[in-house]
């Protein structure tokens, strides 16, 4: 019988040719099917003016074999944090299958189209809010946002709203990515890849759990 990738990746045999994207391709699959919200949820940790470590929950909204996709208001903490510092750190983890993924590597921006399209699929009223929203700086009450919001949507009336400069998107390009799977006692699963550069072949090990 033919193995699953996952199967393949926490065999004792050779993992040398595995890919780690398409390996997470078939978990992000099963997670789309068993959880029960947001199973493209992450944890995206950056590092601020100080040094200090920040995190917080974000969507994955795009991926390719290039790395992993979301998008913000570069004004933002995250935004600042990241144009500054341009590296970050990823864990997605999916409880109904009782297992995650981490990533970290340097971050990059989207091109303009892609941040484009992606801000076209988006609801009019997501759009909207984004233009209204001064994410991360002070607000006196929420009625002010909503207040923002009501004039910027009756200002653009039937017509479109286009991506404002200061929102678009980062691509986190993994120089490592984790696979982690529970086991029973605690004896659980736990592979890395690694590679030198985002051009350099993986290498890969098992990790005591």
């Amino acid at each position: 019988m033919l193995q699953t990738l996952t199967e393949r990746l926490f065999d004792d045999g050779d993992r040398s040719d595995l890919d780690p994207f398409a390996v997470f391709e078939e978990w992000f699959a099963l997670a789309g099917e068993s959880e029960p919200n947001d199973p493209h949820a992450m944890a995206l940790a950056s590092v601020d003016e100080n040094g200090m470590p920040d995190v917080r929950m974000v969507l994955l909204n795009a991926r390719d074999g290039r790395g992993f996709c979301f998008f913000t208001n570069f004004e933002s903490d995250k935004g600042r944090q990241l144009l500054a510092n341009p590296k970050a750190a990823i864990v997605m983890h999916w409880k109904s299958l009782r297992r995650q993924v981490r990533m970290r590597g340097p971050v990059e921006i989207v091109a303009e189209d892609e941040a484009n399209a992606y801000f076209a699929s988006r609801p009019k009223g997501s759009r909207i809010a984004s233009t209204a929203s001064m994410q991360s700086r002070p607000l006196a009450s929420r009625a002010e946002l909503i207040e923002r919001f009501e004039r910027l949507t009756a200002e653009v009336g039937e017509g479109d709203i286009i991506r404002p400069p200061h929102w678009s998107g980062f691509r986190l390009r993994p120089l490592m990515m984790e696979f982690w799977k529970d086991g029973q006692y605690r004896l659980h699963d736990r592979v890395r890849f690694t590679r030198d550069s985002v051009d350099a072949p993986w290498q890969n090990t098992r990790l005591f759990p």
